[in-house]
């Protein structure tokens, strides 16, 4: 019976292709739909009455009258409409928010949640996940087992009990639509529970027992849960415990460094890595060819995109530049406006086109996490790159890792120092160093330049951090698990020196 059924979803997500296929094939067209809509929708909102939006003709209109924000420029409004305020960034109530860490003078963001981006944007983004998996896969089984998905829990605002928040993930899990239910592993209550740590034990002890087919999350908590299910079952890898298991949807961090490791939980040359671009603010884009890494920019799902290109990135007459003018290999930060009533809103993010028939993307790295102490311009995606070349070379698997500069000193030089928490160490950590520093000089030529005989940079250093030491990190900061990702570079030692810190406290480490 569930075969028959989940060849009725296959027959439907056929059909449901053709709707991707349009936005690929009619690009502009689309997105000068969902601006209009935009703009219609949020024209007798506060914003829309503040920016005059009912007399905006054009997306260059839009531009001129409607300035760049980031999350502290909105903040006054949404916490507003957190508190019960109606009609401000959106119509009527808003009574769903994703929280999610970012890179604010906040501890955490809060992003609206209506009704129109939870159906539009995201269930609808993760009904084109499937669609994609199934077009890839003609074997597909989600409809017919269990799928598991690691996600955060809700809370109530204490500022006013109508409101709710928590990660994005947890928010779409609570309103998974009826027809997906059956086939989720584990019970909702578990799965929303609010204890990291019992939530993982209870997670073992129930999916462990169920066939899996698909499973999605950050991949280091998905390692975490994995390490879990083997030392409870006493199996060598995770296809002993679910020899069904097909596909693992991933997102959030570059995969690359964790491919080796989830290689070895699951050695298979039939299983699938699909590629997602989610986040709290909306669900952007998905890897459409299961033999390419690009990523296809989702442009019917209530997000009407600019692109601002990094040069222009510090410059007060910054000027973004809409899909279709975009350039391939240019590193672009992107902008969106959104049917969560984000306007103009800086997402952090930067991205580069790889094709533009259909527009396809890669994610580069963020506006805020680089390293550019000297000049050497690293992004996340380079050091994700060369640290995967150097693992391959070295039959090395890691767990994270994390990147600061070490600033000029009396009588030294600068450099980088690198902390990684190793799931099958290297046998010489002086060179895999040499040969990591030797591969991010192959990705970066601004690094290559600094690092010419030494003369402006040292060789990178690594820390080896003992097991579960970004676990233990993130449980104390609070936040473990859902949308919490340890953060890759940082152009300052903050997050390096409080882990250093951390590690000296709990282990006497020097």
């Amino acid at each position: 019976m569930k075969a028959v059924f989940n060849k009725i979803i296959s027959t439907y997500l056929e059909r449901r292709y053709q709707s991707v296929q349009h936005f690929m094939e009619h690009p502009i067209q689309t997105q000068l739909r969902t601006f209009n809509y935009l703009i219609g929708k949020a024209s007798n909102t506060e914003w829309g009455k503040k920016h005059q939006y009912s007399s905006i003709n054009s997306r260059i209109e839009f531009r001129n009258k409607v300035p760049l924000n980031e999350y502290d420029d909105l903040e006054p409004y949404i916490l507003r409409m957190m508190n019960g305020s109606f009609n401000i960034l959106w119509p009527g109530f808003v009574n769903w928010y994703a929280k999610s860490s970012g890179t604010t003078s906040s501890k955490s963001k809060f992003i609206p949640v209506p009704k129109e981006n939870l159906r539009g944007c995201h269930i609808k983004g993760s009904w084109d996940v499937v669609t994609l998996l199934y077009k890839g896969r003609s074997d597909a089984r989600v409809f017919e087992r269990k799928n598991l998905v690691m996600g955060g829990s809700l809370s109530n605002y204490e500022k006013n009990h109508m409101t709710t928040y928590g990660d994005i993930s947890a928010i779409m899990l609570y309103n998974m639509p009826l027809i997906g239910r059956p086939f989720y592993t584990p019970d909702f209550r578990t799965a929303l529970l609010p204890n990291w740590d019992e939530k993982i034990e209870k997670m073992v002890q129930i999916c462990s027992k169920e066939e899996v087919t698909m499973f999605g999350g950050v991949p280091s908590w998905t390692i975490v849960l994995f390490r879990k299910i083997l030392e409870a079952t006493g199996k060598d890898n995770i296809l002993e415990v679910w020899p069904e298991v097909q596909a693992y949807v991933h997102g959030g961090v570059g995969f690359e460094p964790y491919r080796s490791t989830f290689e070895q939980f699951i050695p298979s040359d039939d299983f699938t890595y699909l590629e997602v671009y989610n986040a709290s603010e909306g669900y952007f884009a998905i890897q459409n060819d299961l033999k390419s890494k690009d990523l296809l920019l989702l442009l019917d799902n209530g997000i009407y995109y600019e692109f601002l290109p990094m040069s222009e990135f510090e410059q007060e007459d910054a000027r973004t530049i809409t899909l279709e003018e975009v350039e391939l290999d240019v590193n672009y930060a992107m902008v969106i406006s959104t049917n969560a009533g984000l306007w103009r809103y800086m997402t952090g993010d930067t991205v580069k086109f790889t094709s533009l028939q259909p527009y396809k993307i890669k994610i580069t790295g963020r506006t805020k996490h680089f390293i550019n102490a000297f000049g050497e311009e690293v992004m996340v995606s380079n050091t994700d790159k060369a640290l995967a070349m150097t693992c391959k070379e070295f039959d090395v698997e890691i767990a994270d890792y994390t990147v600061a500069p070490i600033y000029f000193s009396e009588g030294t030089k600068g450099g980088h120092q690198w902390l990684i928490e190793f799931e099958k160490n290297p046998d010489n950590l002086t060179d895999f160093s040499e040969h990591l520093d030797l591969n991010l000089q192959k990705v970066n030529s601004d690094y290559e330049a600094k690092r010419y005989k030494s003369m402006a940079l040292e060789n990178l250093t690594i820390e080896a951090l003992p097991r579960h030491t970004f676990y233990k990190w993130m449980e104390k900061r609070g936040k473990l698990g859902g949308q919490n990702k340890v953060p890759r570079l940082s152009n300052n030692r903050k997050y390096v020196d409080d882990i250093l810190n951390f590690m000296s406290e709990v282990h006497g480490y020097q």
